[in-house]
């Protein structure tokens, strides 16, 4: 598995005032698909494309473009719905398919109850959209899914990270010979005992929707 902390000044800036306890729903939402955007650049480094032949206004030439099957991009629900506008700006040709994912807070183990993804991912690059890699529950639980259904290639586009969770996946895979991406925007201290990422910035779906 590979892990990228995405170390940019612009990234950190959007971090902090996303970490600021006094920032509005509002606010919030925006820098959330800002950051996405940067995040994905770093994401898609690896992309596959196909070249193509185009002509310019000048003469022909050679040029890439995303190649066939698109990728998919999966948020994960709830909270990653707000990461789904900052990733499809950068790549608005990919599919989009949802998981729905509740954790129990007391076992902090994770389950599907919604699904809209295409029943074959052969071939597909996935990349997943999870604002917090807490415990990695979540995420494994993910990786899993897509893994099910043939995904040849996962890419998860988190905000934050503990280390706690970073763990928690690479021994999940340790022996996957899918490749497995992380891309983060910053990698925190720990998690608290309540499952929380230290200093993190809260429960990222309640402070982009409200609690509910």
């Amino acid at each position: 598995m590979k892990v990228h902390i995405a170390d940019h000044p612009l990234i950190s800036h959007k971090l902090t005032l996303l970490r600021d306890e006094r920032t509005d729903s509002p606010t919030f939402r925006r820098l959330v698909e800002e950051l996405v955007t940067l995040l994905a650049y770093e994401a898609t480094r690896d992309v596959r494309t196909q070249t193509v032949t185009i002509k310019t206004p000048v003469t022909t030439t050679q040029g890439l473009k995303l190649a066939d099957p698109r990728p998919v991009v999966v948020p994960i629900l709830r909270a990653g719905l707000g990461m789904l506008e900052g990733m499809v700006r950068l790549i608005p040709t990919a599919e989009v398919g949802f998981l729905g994912m509740v954790r129990d807070e007391k076992t902090l183990k994770a389950s599907t109850y919604a699904n809209r993804l295409p029943d074959d991912l052969s071939g597909r690059q996935c990349f997943v959209l999870d604002p917090m890699l807490a415990t990695g529950g979540t995420l494994v639980a993910a990786f899993e899914f897509l893994l099910n259904l043939g995904a040849t290639d996962i890419t998860a586009i988190c905000i934050l990270a503990a280390p706690e969770g970073l763990s928690y996946v690479e021994k999940a895979f340790e022996n996957s010979k899918v490749p497995i991406t992380i891309v983060t925007g910053a990698l925190d201290t720990k998690l608290n005992e309540h499952g929380y990422i230290v200093p993190g910035l809260g429960d990222a779906g309640d402070r982009l929707y409200g609690v509910v």
